[in-house]
């Protein structure tokens, strides 16, 4: 009867529909991340949530069983950083996810008060700032670059709205459902901010003039926040602060991610982030392996940047790289390496790279071990966001978000069986057949 249970789950159907109360993955190789790996083990699946791993597990009578012989089953992926799920994101050239370092004239997406003829009278103006605005409201499953990214192995991504200074606040989603109600796990994983200079002629339209604008939000939102303890305590002969959603967002967010790319932007967005008393991380990174003892001796959380620089294409032939520019291609995978070396807390995340696979074994040809890889790319993202309990490991009671693998995972040409996302199936098309993913962010 088990035979046929299998035989059943193998023909039908399942790409996304509503899963079978019970699924167990047996005889196969087993990688926790959390603890060491299971040379042959069960995985039980059972409404969504993992209620058996181990290497003696029996599979349930009313299982669906998946045979598990010549399979690795990991943790699902987790995207530490982009837009995904969000329709008709801001591409990074508008403040969005690659890098964003005091070395780029990102233009904001959101409207200034110049493009509309009128200069900006100062920070009073709020110049692109949208902090109320919450990737949670505006993810939606069928988002097209969704289905494209579940195929490398990811079951969830940390998403933020783009466009402008302060974006938006972030939310930790699974890569599965049709609207926020199914996909968001934390509605609250930051505040996203750029360096965006949004083609102003005066303030802030320089870096120096961006950081101003940065620090000053920061500077009105805590005068902001003990104005409204202080009516709070004792309203009566008190005016009433005003209230200022811009502000309101800002003290809403549990960290902010702030851009630096290169070693000196690293140095200086250290030094700023410690100045404003904030909770920050910092993305981008790829000269990371420059500064990871100054990474370290800060105690900072690094997201990584797995869009490796690359020479422009369509390049005139007689353009001359510079030797500092090679340098920054030839060492940026290095990167990860370097932080685990020192170590640093860091998670990786693919930022619209075209072969994700491909750039994390750059990685670990540059020296980051495989173990270190998978975590940055499970477990760490999640303990970063504070989500640990729910995904990034294959535990007892947490969240069916799992990939199952012929072979290994970070294999030249990885062969994803199958991935599941709140105990749901997905098929992944056969690498032959599979169309070049999108996944620009």
């Amino acid at each position: 009867m088990r035979g046929l249970v299998t035989f059943v789950f193998a023909l039908t159907p399942i790409l996304g529909q509503a899963p079978p109360p019970v699924v167990a993955i047996r005889n196969a190789r087993i990688v926790t991340v959390s603890g060491p790996a299971m040379a042959k083990g069960t995985v039980v699946v059972r409404n969504g949530l993992i209620t058996e791993v181990g290497e003696n597990v029996p599979a349930p009578a009313d299982a669906w069983v998946v045979d598990g012989e010549g399979l690795t089953v990991y943790p699902g992926l987790v995207d530490a950083m982009g837009s995904i799920g969000i329709p008709e994101a801001a591409p990074a050239a508008a403040g969005g996810f690659s890098g964003g370092g005091g070395g780029r004239n990102a233009a904001g997406a959101l409207p200034a008060p110049n493009q509309a003829g009128l200069p900006a009278r100062g920070p009073e103006d709020r110049p692109l700032t949208s902090t109320w605005v919450r990737a949670a409201d505006l993810v939606r499953g069928n988002e097209r670059r969704v289905e494209a990214l579940r195929n490398s192995g990811f079951t969830s991504a940390v998403s933020f709205p783009t466009g402008g200074i302060f974006t938006g606040q972030g939310a930790v989603i699974n890569l599965a459902g049709e609207n926020s109600s199914r996909m968001v796990l934390d509605n609250s994983a930051g505040q996203f901010v750029t360096l965006a200079r949004g083609g102003f002629t005066a303030f802030p339209g320089s870096l120096m003039g961006t950081l101003a604008y940065i620090r000053q939000v920061f500077l009105d939102a805590d005068h902001y926040k003990k104005a409204k303890e202080l009516y709070a305590k004792a309203p009566q002969g008190l005016e009433r602060p005003a209230y200022d959603r811009a502000l309101e967002g800002v003290l809403e967010s549990k960290r902010f991610l702030m851009p630096a790319v290169r070693g000196y932007e690293i140095d200086r967005m250290i030094r700023f982030a410690k100045e404003m008393g904030v909770p920050t991380m910092f993305y981008g990174l790829h000269e990371g392996y420059k500064a990871a003892p100054l990474l370290a001796k800060s105690g900072s959380t690094a997201l990584v940047s797995l869009k490796w620089p690359e020479g422009a294409r369509d390049r005139d032939p007689d353009d001359v790289d510079s030797m500092k520019d090679l340098e920054l291609r030839e060492n940026a995978p290095s990167t990860p390496a370097a932080l685990a070396k020192a170590g640093v807390k860091f998670a990786l995340y693919s930022d619209g790279s075209e072969s994700v696979s491909r750039n994390i074994r750059r990685a670990i040809q540059k020296g980051l071990s495989t173990d270190d890889a998978l975590r940055a790319l499970t477990l760490t993202p999640a303990e970063i966001y504070g989500v640990a309990d729910r995904i990034g490991s294959i535990e007892k009671g947490k969240i069916a978000n799992l990939v199952v693998v012929k072979g290994d995972l970070f294999a030249e040409r990885p062969q994803i069986q199958h991935v599941f996302v709140d105990g749901v199936r997905y098929d992944p098309p056969p690498p032959a057949a599979a169309a070049k993913p999108e996944v620009t962010q």
